[in-house]
C-alpha cells in the first residue's frame, strides 16, 4: 500500500469518528426526549436509552465488521471499548473528582458485568460443552450469541420490572418536538455510515503500518467508538450526576457484551472466530472489571487515586498492544 492510500484513509478515519460522535449525540438526546414524553422514568432512561445510544458506534462498527468478514475488529472493538470505558473514561473522570457509588450499582449491575465478562471469555477460549466438536479456541457460535442476547433481554426486563424506589438523580430533558423523530433517524444513519467508514479506513491504516486488525480494533477503533461515552460521562461529572456517569459506562459495557456481540455472533453462520492474541485482551478486560467493582465497593466511592490507577493500567495496556503489533 502506497502513501497516497494512507493519506486518504487518515482523513476518512477522522471523519468517521466525527459522524459516530455527532450521530450518537442526536440518538441520545432525541431518544431521551421521546422516552420521557412517553412517561418512562429517568432511571430507566439512564440505564437503557442513554447507555444504548452511547453504544451505538460500537454496534455499528461491530456489525459492519462482521458483514465485512473482519471478526477480529468486531470483537476487539467491543473488548477494547469496554476496557477504555472502565480505564480511561471512568478512571479519568474519577481522577478529577471522586465518583460516589451505591449498593445497587455494585451488587446488581457490577456483579452482573463480572459474570457476563467471564462468560464471554469462556465462550471464546474455554472448554465449552456447547461445542465439543470445535478443537480450536477463539470461536463463539451462534448458539452462544443467542445465550448472550437472552441474558440481555432478561436484564432489561429486570430493570423495567424492579424499578428503584429511591429518588434517582434528575436527568435533564428537552421538550419533545417533531425534530426529535428526524434527529433520531438522522443520528442512526450517521452512526451506521460512520461505523462502516471507520472499519474500512482503520483496516487499511493497520495494514499499512503492519499492525494487526486485532490491535487496531482494540485501541484506535475502540477509542473512537467510545467518544459518546466520553462526552456523556464528562457532562455528568460537570453536573454532579455521579450515578449517571458510572451507570452509563456499566450499561454501555453490558450492552456491548450482550447485545452487540450476541447479535454479531447470531447473524454470522460461522459464528465469530478471533485470533489467539485476543486472549490477553480478554484477560485484561476480566481483571479490569473485577478491579473496578472492588473500587466501587470500597467506601462506596471510586476515589481519585483509584481513578489514576485505572488510567495508568489502560495506558500501559495500549503500549503493550502497539509494541506487540502481531
Amino acid at each position: 500500500m502506497d502513501s497516497s492510500v494512507l493519506a486518504l484513509n487518515l482523513p476518512l478515519a477522522i471523519i468517521s469518528i466525527f459522524l459516530l460522535w455527532k450521530g450518537s449525540e442526536w440518538v441520545v438526546s432525541s431518544a431521551s426526549n421521546i422516552a420521557h414524553a412517553m412517561g418512562v422514568s429517568d432511571l430507566v432512561i439512564g440505564l437503557t436509552i442513554v447507555a444504548f445510544g452511547t453504544s451505538a458506534p460500537e454496534f455499528a462498527v461491530t456489525i459492519s465488521a462482521v458483514i465485512a468478514g473482519k471478526a477480529d475488529i468486531s470483537v476487539s472493538n467491543v473488548v477494547g471499548s469496554n476496557i477504555f470505558n472502565l480505564g480511561f473514561i471512568l478512571g479519568g473522570t474519577a481522577s478529577f473528582y471522586a465518583i460516589a457509588t451505591s449498593p445497587k450499582v455494585v451488587y446488581r449491575d457490577g456483579f452482573f458485568l463480572i459474570f457476563v465478562t467471564i462468560l464471554l471469555g469462556f465462550f471464546l477460549f474455554g472448554t465449552n460443552i456447547l461445542k465439543p466438536e470445535v478443537s480450536s479456541p477463539g470461536l463463539m457460535t451462534r448458539l452462544e450469541g443467542s445465550i448472550l442476547l437472552l441474558l440481555f433481554f432478561v436484564y432489561l426486563i429486570i430493570l423495567f420490572v424492579k424499578k428503584d424506589k429511591e429518588r434517582s438523580e434528575e436527568v435533564e430533558h428537552g421538550k419533545l418536538t417533531w425534530k426529535d423523530g428526524i434527529l433520531l433517524f438522522a443520528g442512526l444513519a450517521s452512526v451506521v455510515y460512520g461505523g462502516h467508514l471507520l472499519v474500512d479506513s482503520a483496516s487499511n491504516i493497520a495494514r499499512f503500518f503492519g499492525v494487526s486488525d486485532w490491535v487496531i480494533g482494540v485501541t484506535i477503533v475502540a477509542a473512537g467508538t467510545s467518544a459518546p461515552e466520553v462526552a456523556t460521562s464528562l457532562m455528568a461529572l460537570v453536573k454532579g450526576k455521579h450515578s449517571m456517569a458510572i451507570g452509563n459506562l456499566i450499561g454501555s459495557d453490558l450492552f456491548n457484551l450482550l447485545g452487540v456481540l450476541g447479535l454479531a455472533a447470531l447473524i454470522n453462520p460461522q459464528g465469530l472466530m478471533v485470533s489467539p492474541e485476543a486472549k490477553s485482551s480478554m484477560y485484561m478486560l476480566m481483571a479490569m472489571v473485577v478491579l473496578v467493582v472492588i473500587f466501587m465497593r470500597t467506601n462506596w466511592v471510586v476515589a481519585r487515586w483509584q481513578g489514576l490507577v485505572l488510567v495508568i493500567i489502560n495506558f500501559v495496556r495500549w503500549i503493550y498492544d502497539f509494541m506487540g503489533k502481531v
